[in-house]
């Protein structure tokens, strides 16, 4: 285990980076979707909708299949790590999005009028009053997400991505340990969420409600 485990290392730190770089891409998405979803364009809410319905609808395994395996027949070549974080990042954008959009309704209309009523633009009543207090509610979700898709980056060794999994499952056919091998790859897991959860409740604290 002493010999191995730099190897996990450096694999839990692989799988950081895509969780972070799917987060931050999902965010994106997201934020793109439920902006659509609330649009008063008829176009903008149904493809909304059909991005949130399809890749909530859908498992995360056969979406990374279909980008990374069916890619290149449409001419899209994508390497295993790009594939990889595109894919969990649009899906984990699904999910967000709805986060999002449902912290956006549950502002109180009644301020939003009150700002539109001294004078504030539409964007300015979404920036000042809307977001500051949206972005409160979003944190606990938010955090439950970024939480799924960590764990959820474990589906990328399927792809060849040499991330935690994907090692895990390499020194199990030279150590012939399963037990060992994957409880260490669990134990790194394990830290990982327990310090992202750390930081939502932190946050979550800082700026809670009252």
């Amino acid at each position: 285990m002493q010999r191995v485990f730099p190897f996990f290392v450096e694999a839990a730190l692989v799988t950081i980076e895509i969780t972070v770089l799917a987060l931050i891409l999902g965010l994106a998405a997201a934020a793109l979707a439920a902006a659509a979803k609330m649009s008063r364009s008829a176009i903008l809410r149904t493809i909304g909708t059909l991005y949130v319905s399809l890749f909530r609808g859908t498992p995360c395994l056969i979406q990374l299949f279909v980008l990374y395996f069916g890619g290149p027949q449409i001419g899209i070549n994508l390497e295993p790590f790009a594939a990889g974080v595109i894919g969990l990042g649009l899906n984990i954008g699904a999910y967000m999005a709805e986060s999002i959009r449902g912290a956006l309704v549950a502002v109180d209309r009644g301020q939003t009028e009150a700002a539109r009523t001294i004078g504030f633009s539409r964007f300015q009543t979404l920036r000042k009053v809307v977001l500051p207090q949206a972005a409160r509610l979003m944190i606990r979700p938010l955090g439950v997400n970024t939480v799924a898709l960590l764990k959820g980056s474990a589906l990328v060794s399927t792809i060849s991505v040499v991330e935690l999994t994907y090692t895990a499952q390499r020194f199990i056919g030279s150590t012939y340990k399963p037990f060992e091998i994957f409880g260490v790859a669990a134990l790194l897991y394990m830290i990982m969420v327990y310090a992202v959860a750390r930081v939502v409740d932190l946050l979550d604290k800082r700026f809670a409600i009252v």
